[in-house]
């Protein structure tokens, strides 16, 4: 199974073209969705990568093997292809790597409803069932319908956020050459807003710079053109534009848990007494916020599967990362960029401060950001930084190492995919942060020297 137990991540499937994901692998995992899910009928949508569409086909061909029938929704973003799969009542599809460079390309699966599938919920097998099919060819019976959905997204997501009566506003944003290129000015049509865009042209090679808006130097065209246009705000969104960065009018970024924040009050304010689910590296602002509004915080593990698990679990109306992913329960419990980013505008516009005054009470501490260190023994380094914070703070290993004691805590976690220790730190004294941050990462260092 070689090749495709390395591309078959935790969540999603991901690998470099064609080494590493080819048409024949995606011919099979397209016969093998349909084997494990019993998928009568499937919805595929792919984004603007040069790999994509034939990729696309090729699944297709694979599922319709399998006499399932295929809607074809072309080009799309991958809150999108959620909104095809809930408001269709399908499993889909989507062809995307994200914010990953250009030699990557990937899917994302769901059952019907935009029900993620990952790891332990259907993905091992669509994976060991695809590795025996890979070559196996067969004649492709299944229907395809080409059927256009993005002014049904747009219409949807006004429906959920109404923006029709919000002061006029200046809003740049930069797509990055991805996804965002294509849902922005439909979402955005006939509302009061001055679109300034940066680089919507659909773009797969991304000429101008990663479309990762957690990279802090893929934000700085967007942070200068807000202030040079005197824009009311900026958004930058990832490559199949499910995650969304905000910029507030001083070219400064508003931190997701911020938004987290935001969002979640809105929400409550609609749903008095709701759930509000966030992970466990979301700031300690956001459940003292939450339960201000009267509302229930339910802490997670990192991850948009958990996540979305947790929510339909517990009825939340509404979850948030530190990854700038947002999880609407009003959107099949999946997560929106573009979703997000309309309450903001909508905070924003009903009324006259400026954003840097709107979000100043949702931020709350002061937080690292992540920092990776490479380590060869994940273990041992998660050992010394026990023992050097033995007596210092409750622990916790819900995911990773979390150590929090009084104003402060930090998270230490493995990645899923690489040698990588991932460390989040936060506390209300912004000195005493980057004291715990630095502990941390001088023990981290001695095991990875």
């Amino acid at each position: 199974m070689g090749d495709l137990a390395k591309i078959f991540k935790a969540y999603d499937v991901r690998g470099v073209v064609p080494d590493e994901l080819d048409e024949p692998t995606a011919e099979a995992v397209g016969a093998a969705f349909v084997e494990v899910t019993g998928a009568q009928s499937v919805v595929v949508a792919h984004d603007m990568r040069e790999s994509s569409p034939l990729l696309a086909e090729a699944f297709i061909r694979g599922a319709r093997s399998r006499r399932a029938d295929v809607v074809h929704a072309g080009l799309g973003s991958t809150d999108l292809l959620y909104y095809a799969s809930g408001s269709l009542g399908l499993p889909g599809v989507m062809f995307t790597a994200s914010h990953n460079p250009a030699r990557y390309n990937g899917m994302k699966m769901c059952r019907s409803g935009a029900v993620p599938i990952g790891g332990d919920t259907g993905l091992a097998e669509i994976r060991d069932r695809a590795a025996e099919l890979v070559g196996v060819t067969a004649t492709p019976t299944g229907s395809v319908i080409e059927k256009d959905l993005l002014q049904g997204y747009a219409d949807h997501l006004r429906g959920l956020v109404d923006l029709s009566g919000i002061r006029p506003l200046k809003v740049v944003v930069d797509a990055g050459n991805g996804m965002g290129g294509h849902t922005v000015p439909a979402v955005f049509e006939g509302l009061p807003i001055e679109l300034t865009p940066l680089y919507f042209e659909l773009d797969g090679a991304f000429p101008n710079h990663e479309a990762n808006p957690l990279e802090p130097q893929n934000l700085l065209d967007l942070q200068r053109a807000v202030i040079d246009s005197g824009a009311d705000l900026g958004l930058a969104f990832d490559g199949d534009a499910d995650r969304c960065w905000v910029i507030d009018e001083r070219g400064e970024s508003v931190p997701p848990s911020a938004i987290t924040a935001l969002v979640a009050v809105r929400e409550l304010a609609k749903y008095p007494g709701a759930t509000i689910i966030h992970n466990l590296i979301t700031s300690l602002g956001v459940p003292e916020i939450v339960r201000e509004h009267g509302g229930v915080p339910v802490r997670t593990r990192v991850g948009h599967s958990f996540i979305k698990a947790e929510m339909a679990r517990s009825g939340a109306v509404f979850g948030g990362e530190h990854s700038a992913h947002y999880y609407f329960r009003d959107f099949w419990f999946a997560d929106s960029g573009m979703l997000a980013a309309m309450h903001v505008l909508a905070a924003l516009g009903e009324q006259e401060r400026p954003l840097s005054q709107v979000v100043e009470s949702y931020a709350r501490y002061h937080a690292s950001g992540e920092v990776n260190s490479t380590v060869s023994d994940q273990a041992e380094a998660l050992r010394r930084v026990r023992e050097a914070f033995a007596g210092r703070g409750e622990f916790d290993e819900l995911d990773g190492l979390t150590v929090s004691g009084s104003g402060w805590w930090f998270n230490l976690r493995p990645s899923n995919t690489e040698p990588l220790l991932r460390l989040n730190a936060e506390a209300a004294d912004e000195s005493k942060m980057t004291a715990i941050r630095d502990e941390v990462l001088a023990i981290v260092g001695k095991v990875s020297d």
